[in-house]
């Protein structure tokens, strides 16, 4: 019997870890904070979309506002990455392009968890030029992949 697609069972489950170890080193390297969701669909602007993710996730909520949002529909194939104020404000307009590039090349050959892992590691290095982690640097969200919320009936699943 075929498994019915969801996005939390998009990935592998070393997939999931790969992506989760990403973030984690990552932010090893700054006081910014990262965050990977992953949905099925999107009807309209995935930017709108990750929007609002960034803001049921909590992530306008940090010390520094400097939360970077991963946002994939993978049925839809769009995709969004999200600064917070704090980013946005002293970066130029066209930090995330080469991110973004990164990550279309990735998925237009099929490999998405692989277009993810590398793109958090430039977000990483990139908030680490403006944000470089403090020695009392709290990680103030989960690493976790957080997935479409209608799926499962909550809004985030361990992986």
């Amino acid at each position: 019997m075929e498994e019915t697609m969801n996005a939390s069972n998009f990935f592998t489950k070393e997939q999931k870890e790969d992506i989760k170890w990403a973030i984690q080193d990552a932010e090893l390297d700054t006081s910014g904070e990262i965050r990977v969701h992953i949905e099925l669909d999107c009807n309209g602007d995935p930017i709108e979309r990750a929007l609002y993710v960034f803001k049921r996730l909590k992530m306008n909520k940090t010390d520094h506002q400097n939360g970077v949002l991963i946002y994939l529909a993978v049925r839809s194939r769009k995709f969004a990455i999200l600064g917070d104020e704090g980013i946005n404000k002293i970066v130029p307009d066209n930090f995330w392009e080469e991110v973004k590039t990164n990550m279309l090349i990735h998925f237009r050959e099929e490999d998405f968890s692989r277009g993810i892992v590398s793109s958090v590691k430039m977000v990483g290095e990139k908030l680490k030029a403006h944000f470089p982690h403090q020695r009392d640097d709290v990680n103030e969200l989960p690493d976790d992949i957080s997935f479409d919320q209608n799926e499962l009936g909550q809004s985030t699943e361990k992986s």
